[in-house]
């Protein structure tokens, strides 16, 4: 059995390669030249790293020609919301143009097609009325930023491509997820990384903020990544699958766990205008039963441990003592 993780060197695909090696599976994963490894350094000698331009047709194609992959899940992406902001046009041409050029090498390669995860995101259904929570997969989507609709594009897609050419596509839509190895520009762990530095005597006792109302529905990306493997092995060709755990953290609750976690004293907390977003997303709470019915799915991990488990990276990341 042979899976191939695009964007393997990022957070959720380390976390997957991870998962597919424990189970035995032949592991292939897509970089850029550019891509920093250290996500995979741990398991880097047991995987077959290609180096590819997911926006080059002809490197997809050579990257489907040399992995012959069983399971493709598509993690590649500019997957920063706020970014998506500053540069809609990059992350739209990115988004949609990489899993083009996936869907179509692997129709041009010949063989039984690979089963094929398309991840999208919460951030699809946008805005979200009060009497819509928590959100189905039936629920519209209303995006809220270039991001979200360039997932909205990438979910359509595949559904498009299943329809029209019988790929066996199935189609996740995870809500947030966190754990250690996340980037420091989401917010959770942004937050862990300024209170290691605190903790380690690098920087003043002052944390920067932006919208702390906004709620998400948080689950560990061990969990996350148990489901999409499970969807890939018995999920419905075609579906569409929420993951997501049914409950709401405001992003004060979360900052106030972690600075609960913290034995540093006298910490100010300060809004940053430069983390507000144009619009943003006031509630996201999914329902998991359609998932749970088809493959069984849930989170096992609680959320506080997966924020302790962050905050205990940041710290030997940065050099703090462990808690």
């Amino acid at each position: 059995m042979r899976v191939l993780i695009t964007g393997i060197t990022g957070f959720v695909g380390s976390h997957l390669a991870e998962y597919a090696l424990a189970r035995g599976v032949e592991v292939y994963g897509s970089s850029r030249w550019r891509s920093k490894t250290e996500n995979i350094d741990h398991v880097r000698d047991r995987i077959h790293l290609i180096e590819s331009d997911l926006r080059d047709l002809s490197s997809v194609q050579h990257l489907i020609s040399v992995s012959s992959p069983d399971f493709v899940v598509h993690l590649a992406a500019q997957s920063y919301v706020l970014a998506s902001w500053h540069t809609p046009a990059e992350t739209l041409i990115t988004n949609t143009i990489s899993q083009v050029n996936l869907l179509e090498a692997i129709r041009s390669h010949g063989g039984p097609p690979p089963r094929f995860l398309v991840i999208g995101s919460s951030e699809e259904y946008g805005l979200v009325y009060d009497d819509e929570l928590p959100i189905r997969e039936t629920n519209p989507l209303r995006p809220l930023s270039p991001y979200a609709v360039s997932k909205v594009t990438q979910d359509l897609m595949g559904y498009q491509y299943f329809k029209s050419y019988g790929l066996p596509i199935i189609r996740a839509r995870a809500f947030n997820h966190e754990g250690p190895r996340r980037g420091d520009v989401f917010v959770t762990s942004n937050f862990a990384r300024q209170i290691a530095e605190i903790e380690a005597g690098r920087c003043e006792p002052v944390i920067s903020v932006g919208n702390l109302k906004a709620r998400r529905d948080y689950s560990d990306v061990r969990d996350i990544v148990r489901g999409y493997w499970q969807l890939l092995e018995n999920g419905e060709l075609g579906e569409v699958y929420n993951l997501c755990c049914g409950r709401a953290w405001a992003i004060q609750d979360v900052l106030e766990f972690l600075l609960g976690e913290s034995p540093a004293r006298s910490i100010t907390v300060r809004q940053d205008p430069a983390r507000l977003r144009p619009s943003d997303v006031p509630a996201l709470v999914g329902d998991n039963s359609k998932i749970r019915a088809a493959v069984g799915w849930q989170p096992n991990i609680p959320f506080e441990q997966t924020l302790r488990d962050l905050l205990n990276y940041w710290r030997s990341r940065v050099g703090a003592p462990r808690a």
